[in-house]
């Protein structure tokens, strides 16, 4: 396994008043605090509802793009939604176009190509729409740095409002770089009233129409029609789960159960789920990439031309499209990641940060690829391939903890033709001629310690395996939904005996241990690794340190606890 720093939390507070005030066990009041969440905060992390969801009127421009787009209802003007290719963008449209449509509204949709047009409104889009006679566009998941594209509707006689949740770029003075629209937006504007930043395209769309819908005297709950989509797209753009992103994805995830839309309902079933017991797991890795897959293979609206079918079997043979891309999506992915992998093996020393130039990766895996290899090496991750443009390189980062990689982008933009993104993941654009530069630049900029490139796992508590047990299951279930900025929690436990160990899977990819605590306490556990390596490394070492969690595994009616191992060190 990669070198990485464990560190216990260690923060201090009144465990037992916590435990005594919130119904939890001194354990769990541990683990939120030590996790960074205030005592006045855990109330809502616990069981907020809905209702706490903050109004969507606090968003800068809201409350004039809901009277800007009540007029263009009530006159039927044409509106266009124009979204991205990716899961946010393919939410964020659908849940515009069928609130909309649900007030009355001549509302139509378009959606960028991944290859041909790349990310967001461009002019082609602008001379469609205006070609089609649109009087006003929507931005959804885009826009906020699309000033010279704005600018050309806006000189065509087109309304625009831009909602986005990307970063706003700057000027060298330091100002708002924004787009010239008729209203922008953005819960990343400065001076912005909303309280919490972190929200993703969907959600701006799904406040957007909650407010339409209250202008034109709806009650806001009929709005929540549309949780499930802002719910699936916060997992699938890797929103942090915290503050009312949790509230959003927990009662998403119970609405989907009964959600009546049919395309979701058969991409859900044809991926093997159920629907009334979907986790975030699962939106993030198998709901979300089939979702995503059209838009990476072929088109967005794939995807979201499925979650408007109405018809049985065009929307089973629409999940079952996106079903194959998908598959297919994976397969490109491993060749990429050997490719890449083999690459960097080569260097003589490993860089701060990666850049990788794959010429036959598919530009739509990029992103994806460059994640695993953030993983693999933990390191800011740039991946680039070829551009359908002559002498242009298309490309996807990702990044770590401490590395601001749009800001870092920012700096290098002389090179650059296009980029946008998020301090943790980004899209560029560049001519071939300036990689050397480029790479060699974000190196020289990069202000990285060691430490900082050595990856932190940090430990909820030092846990005897007595204490692993269902009842500590069922309470930690309470913090769910787990994701980003809400990992499941962690348990650490050193000088661990190993009683027996066997490589399970076709691919021998999982190690089924017995494991036994220096208390006399035995667990069984799984560790998802190379089975072989595990079992080679494991050869005359006398104890192991394992990082864990515990879990109910349910078969054929048993339920057995065991043990997940995120991370072990050998004792020779």
């Amino acid at each position: 396994m990669r070198e990485t720093r464990w560190k216990i939390y260690s923060k201090r507070a009144d465990f037992g008043a916590i435990s005594t005030r919130f119904s939890v066990s001194p354990m769990l009041a541990r683990i939120l605090i030590n996790r960074g969440v205030a005592e006045e905060e855990i109330g809502e992390y616990l069981s907020g509802t809905l209702d706490d969801i903050p109004r969507g009127v606090l968003l800068p421009d809201m409350a004039e793009s809901v009277r800007i787009l009540a007029e263009k209802i009530q006159s039927r003007a044409p509106i266009r939604i124009i979204g991205d290719y990716d899961i946010d963008g393919v939410c964020s449209t659908y849940i515009l176009v069928q609130g909309l449509r649900a007030l009355g509204a001549a509302a139509d949709y378009d959606i960028p190509d991944r290859i041909a047009d790349g990310y967001g409104l461009n002019l082609r889009l602008v001379e469609r729409a205006v070609a089609d006679g649109i009087d006003t566009i929507v931005t959804c998941d885009n826009g906020i740095a699309a000033r010279q594209e704005v600018a050309a509707a806006a000189d065509a006689g087109l309304t625009v409002i831009v909602t986005d949740h990307h970063e706003v770029a700057h000027g060298e003075d330091g100002a708002e770089l924004l787009p010239p629209a008729d209203t922008v937006v953005d819960p990343k504007r400065e001076g912005s009233q909303y309280p919490f930043a972190s929200i993703c395209g969907a959600v701006v769309a799904w406040k957007l129409i909650e407010e339409l819908f209250l202008f034109f005297g709806k009650r806001r709950e009929e709005a929540r029609v549309f949780l499930p989509f802002a719910a699936i797209a916060t997992v699938g753009d890797v929103m942090p789960l915290k503050k009312e992103n949790r509230i959003i994805v927990r009662e998403g995830l119970k609405a989907i159960g009964s959600c009546d839309n049919l395309g979701l309902r058969k991409l859900i079933a044809r991926c093997g789920l159920d629907s009334e017991a979907l986790s975030a797991y699962h939106i993030g890795f198998v709901i979300g990439p089939c979702l995503n897959a059209g838009g990476r293979l072929e088109s967005a609206k794939l995807g979201l031309s499925m979650l408007l079918e109405t018809g049985e079997e065009s929307a089973e043979a629409a999940a079952e499209r996106l079903k194959a891309l998908n598959d297919r999506r994976k397969q490109m992915t491993e060749e990429g990641i050997r490719a890449a992998s083999a690459e960097i093996d080569a260097l003589p020393e490993l860089p701060k940060v990666l850049v990788v130039y794959l010429k036959d990766c598919h530009e739509s895996v990029a992103g994806i690829i460059a994640g695993r290899l953030k993983e693999k090496y933990y390191r800011p991750s740039f991946v680039l391939t070829d551009s359908q443009e002559a002498g242009f390189l298309k490309g996807s980062g990702r990044s770590i903890e401490g590395y601001h990689m749009f800001r870092a982008l920012e700096e290098v933009a002389p090179l650059l033709t296009k980029f946008g993104g998020h301090p943790m993941a980004a899209g560029l654009t560049l001519p071939e001629t300036e990689l050397t530069s480029f790479r060699e630049e974000l190196n020289r900029n990069a202000v990285l310690s060691d430490e900082q490139l050595t990856e932190t796992q940090w430990i909820d508590i030092a846990l005897p395996f007595a204490y692993a047990n269902e009842e500590l299951v069922t309470e930690l279930s309470r913090m769910e939904p787990f994701g980003q900025g809400n990992a499941r929690p962690c348990f650490g436990q050193k000088n661990v005996g190993i009683r027996a160990a066997r490589v399970l899977g076709k691919n021998r990819n999982v190690v089924k241990l017995s494991l036994q605590d220096e208390a006399g306490t035995v667990r069984e556990a799984l560790a998802f690794t190379d089975g072989d390596a595990f079992l080679a490394e494991m050869e005359g070492s006398r104890s192991i340190a394992v990082l864990y969690y515990p879990e109910i595994n349910e078969y054929m009616g048993r339920r057995n606890l065991q043990l997940v191992l995120k991370a072990w060190k050998f004792a020779r």
